[in-house]
Formats: structure tokens, sequence, C-alpha cells
């Protein structure tokens, strides 16, 4: 029946993901290297860069080594590196631009991905109607709630806003960067693999085959030329109720 789920097939969803994704990274990009000039990120950066430099080059060892290489020093290699380290934590100039490079690169992640998802995935999808990014109108996809009904901006937003932006790709990113400047470690890479653990589960297994972004906004992926969309659900009642009314009626009269 035309009221039921006309969920989009798999390749559909796909390659509309695909083109979404390369044109999000795209804005993503751009809007990250116009923050970071506006932000004077690389001087911070280079600043960081420079006084590493400046140690390495006075003692003669190699500060950017992974905690394997680190464990393979001697004891004296170790205590030297352990004592280099200790003046760099007392180096204002080096605690500065440490702490405003993880905190500019927190910003400029944070804004950057807001703003790609604000215009990709919520004022396109408006303009659009159906909930439809550029990905889904080139391929015949559309978004309805679970029940038919057409969504509302306000599921919209918790879909793209609250589980792609935030859930999906902002705490990940968060983690990544965390990890990236040594203040996570292993408990972020835990985190990442259980997020991603759960987004293959719940594709794999949910009624509707929905990522955690249509989850939280009840929302479902379906196939636009066949899918009939109600404007409410007392439209979608009201049809119901008129198809069962019909179909009683034909089997009264069946000899």
């Amino acid at each position: 029946m035309i009221t039921d789920l006309q969920r989009a097939s798999i390749l559909k969803r796909v390659s509309a993901y695909i083109l979404d994704f390369i044109l999000l990274v795209t804005v993503i990009t751009g809007a990250a290297f116009l923050l970071s000039a506006l932000l004077d990120y690389d001087s911070y950066v280079d600043t960081l860069e420079r006084v590493y430099a400046e140690y390495e080059e006075e003692y003669g060892i190699d500060l950017d080594i992974s905690s394997e290489d680190f464990s393979a020093l001697s004891r004296e290699e170790q205590k030297l590196y352990d004592e280099v380290n200790k003046l760099m934590n007392e180096n204002e100039e080096a605690i500065e631009a440490y702490n405003m490079t993880v905190n500019l690169a927190l910003v400029i992640a944070s804004l950057s991905i807001l703003f790609g998802y604000l215009i990709l995935e919520f004022v396109i999808p408006i303009i659009f109607k159906n909930g439809q990014t550029v990905g889904k109108k080139v391929f015949g996809i559309g978004l309805i709630r679970q029940d038919g009904v057409r969504i509302t901006n306000l599921m919209l937003f918790v879909r793209a806003i609250l589980g792609k932006c935030t859930v999906e790709t902002m705490i990940p990113v968060y983690i990544l960067i965390l990890i990236i400047f040594g203040n996570l470690g292993m408990t972020g890479t835990v985190i990442l693999a259980g997020i991603a653990v759960l987004q293959i589960a719940l594709v794999l297994t949910s009624r509707t085959n929905s990522a955690i972004h249509d989850m939280m906004a009840a929302t479902v992926a379906v196939d636009m030329s066949s899918q009939m969309i109600f404007e409410s659900e007392a439209d979608m009642l009201a049809y119901k109720n008129k198809l069962h009314a019909e179909n009683a009626a034909r089997d009264k009269y069946i000899p």
C-alpha cells in the first residue's frame, strides 16, 4: 500500500550520503580556514612549534615521540625527557600557546561544523521541503515521520543539529582533538568505538534501519516517487478510515 513506509533503498541512501558528505566537508573546510585566519590560529601553532624546536635543539632530543619509543629509552634519557617536559610546563609562553591552540581548535571545529550542518542539513531541507538535502533531492529521497506524516521543522532541527551535528559529529571530533593533544588517550578511543558500534547496530537492527539521528527525531528516509505523505496525523487517520470503510463495503457485497 502507498500508505506503508516506502523506505529508500540502501543504494540511493548511500549515494545521497556521499554527495551530501562531499558538500558538507567543502563548506566546513572553507569555514574553518576563514575562522583560522580571523582568530589567528596559525600564530599560536607557530609559537608552540618554535618553543618545542628550541628545547629540542638545546637538549638534543625529539619531543615528538610515542609512549612506546619513550619506554624504549634508557633511564637517563627518560629522566632528561621528564626534566624538559617540566621546563616546558613552566614556560608561560608555551603554556599560553598550547592552551590557545587547543581552545581555538575546539572553537573553530565547533563553529565550522555547526555552520555546515545549519546550511546543508537544516536551511536547505526547509527550502526544498520534506527534509531533502541536495543529495536527497538528486536521488529522490525524502524524510517523513515514522507514521507517514510530514516532518516538522522542529523534528528536522533535532535530526540535523542535535543528532547529526552534535552526537554523530561534534562529540567524535572533540574526542579526536583531545586525543591528538594527549588529554584523553584510550578513554577517547573507547568512546569513539562505542558510538560507531551503536550507529552500526541501529542501522542493522532497527525496524526502519535508522541511524542515531533518525532515531532521535523519529524520522525515516523514504522514496519520494512512491511514498504518500500526510499533512497531519488527523489526515492520515482519516485516509486510513476511508480505506477501511471502502474495503468493508466491498467485502459486504461480495457474493
